[in-house]
């Protein structure tokens, strides 16, 4: 279970403009943060340097069915400084498929995690965040009472927000990852037992903090990592049984993708943002260990995407398990992310993929800080 390398908030060109020790995780920034404007093919995006704004300080944490993850960060006049991150893999999801519940190993995993995200927050000075639970926690039939457990034992109350939400919250976070130049993307969001999938036209730039997502319409599939790979194994996965998932994502698709898929646009490019992209992408890159500034941002041709799958169907599991961008903790479900992401690509055939190392956590602290007026008030002060 490894914790998460941080450096920035959303300007994937910055994170890999970074080399300085100090900057990466655990950093506070007392020194400043260098200003790097211009993404690696070119074109400029906004960046998240400069001084910190007045304000409190955010945190985001997403409790999914697979991973916890935790954000804190300040804001920038463009967008914000992350000053500390946490991701783990818990699987609070586990088995819920065959019992309808979170089991207690499952909720024994989640208390000491979330007690370690407790004690970042508070050593951070956090004053102001959004703490979320999404589908394990509305699925379970004790799910509500877990997060009582969670209040009583842990000291923080998590909310259980609905599939819209989610869907809203990952176009929020993704949208800075939008080629100006193309019609749009569609985003997806392969989640442990869920995937959100989203149209999106041109990101409305912002005279101050981050664009603005222009969501056309979307859809959440009730079909996960963990929940496919569960249904249909993980370990053990033949070509006959990957066709098997990609058919079952397919069938929930099917009426989003009558509705969108005639005005799909050769221009428009897909947009991923999920544990199955970013260890594509890190196979893709032949990575000895992952790297998030390599990965966040980064392109991928159709064919590339193509070759890196084909390579996961041919690993035994204890290949996968080898793999230092899967490792065991993925190795049962990264074909089943595949088989996701491959049903995504037959229905919307696009040149392009780009990767996400981000989503759901930028999504809270960017709309947390708009809602309190953050870039407003720095706008009327400058």
């Amino acid at each position: 279970m490894n914790d998460e390398v941080r450096a920035t908030g959303l300007d994937p060109a910055r994170d890999r403009a970074l080399v300085d020790p100090a900057h990466r995780f655990g950093y506070r920034g007392d020194r400043g943060s260098p200003q790097v404007q211009t993404s690696r093919d070119g074109r400029v995006e906004f960046s998240t340097a400069g001084a910190d704004l007045c304000g409190p300080t955010y945190a985001a944490l997403d409790l999914g069915t697979n991973n916890c993850r935790l954000l804190v960060a300040r804001a920038t006049q463009d967008g914000f400084r992350v000053v500390d991150a946490f991701s783990r893999i818990i699987r609070l999801g586990e088995g819920i498929t065959t019992s309808g519940r979170i089991g207690e190993p499952a909720i024994t995993r989640a208390i000491e995690v979330l007690s370690i995200c407790r004690d970042k927050m508070r050593n951070r000075g956090v004053t102001r965040m959004r703490l979320i639970a999404t589908e394990a926690c509305r699925l379970a039939e004790n799910g509500v009472a877990f997060l009582d457990r969670v209040r009583e034992d842990v000291g923080i109350a998590l909310e259980i927000v609905d599939r819209e939400t989610e869907a809203m919250l990952a176009a929020i976070g993704c949208t800075p990852l939008v080629d100006p130049d193309s019609d749009g993307a569609i985003l997806f969001d392969i989640g442990g037992g869920s995937s959100e999938i989203a149209k999106l036209g041109r990101s409305h730039a912002c005279h101050q903090g981050p664009p603005q997502p222009d969501v056309r319409g979307w859809v959440s599939l009730p079909v996960g990592v963990v929940t496919l790979a569960e249904r249909h194994g993980g370990v053990v996965v033949t070509r006959k049984i990957f066709e098997t998932m990609v058919e079952e994502v397919t069938a929930h698709m099917s009426d989003f993708v009558r509705e969108h898929a005639s005005a799909h646009s050769c221009a428009m490019h897909l947009l991923g943002t999920s544990g199955t992209v970013t260890t594509i992408a890190g196979v893709h890159l032949g990575l000895r260990r992952y790297d998030r500034r390599r990965v966040d941002g980064c392109w991928m041709m159709d064919a590339e995407v193509s070759d890196v799958m084909d390579r996961l169907l041919t690993m035994s599991y204890d290949e996968r398990v080898d793999n230092a961008c899967i490792g065991a903790e993925r190795a049962d479900l990264v074909l089943a992310g595949c088989a996701i992401l491959e049903a995504i690509r037959r229905a919307f055939p696009s040149a392009r993929l780009r990767v996400a190392d981000r989503g759901l956590r930028e999504g809270m602290l960017v709309q947390m800080m708009r809602t309190d007026g953050i870039w407003r008030e720095a706008s009327v002060v400058s």
